[in-house]
């Protein structure tokens, strides 16, 4: 891979890894899915850094679920199932337009439903 694609995909897997972390600390901010996007960017510039994620104490387990079983751990499908209810309920109180406060927390609900059907690692 020439130097630009590699430097653009360790720019990308750096910053993911990045938000990912901020998104441990502040509430309604994922991690998982900035972790997943940080392994598949690394995967591309940097096995090593890849690797790295992938044996993390803290997000290394989250990781291999998905990429192994496209499983979600029980703890993340409830806390994620509790910030998309918080969020839905924000925008029926926020959001005036009637269509798109439907529209939105229709998209939630959907993305919920996803969520909580995946399974949960075969640990």
């Amino acid at each position: 891979m020439s130097s630009i694609p590699r430097l653009a995909f360790l720019l990308i897997a750096w910053l993911s890894f990045g938000l990912g972390v901020i998104g441990v600390f502040v509430p309604l901010m994922p991690t998982t899915c900035f972790m997943l996007l940080a392994v598949w960017s690394a995967s591309k510039a940097s096995p090593g850094f890849a690797r790295w994620i992938r044996e993390h104490p803290r997000f290394g387990s989250a990781v291999l679920a998905w990429e192994g079983e496209r499983a979600i751990p029980r703890h993340a499908k409830q806390l994620a199932a509790g910030m998309l209810a918080l969020s839905m309920l924000v925008l029926a109180l926020t959001v005036s337009l009637l269509w798109l406060k439907l529209a939105l927390i229709g998209g939630l609900a959907l993305l919920g439903a996803w969520i909580v059907t995946r399974p949960e690692p075969a640990l």
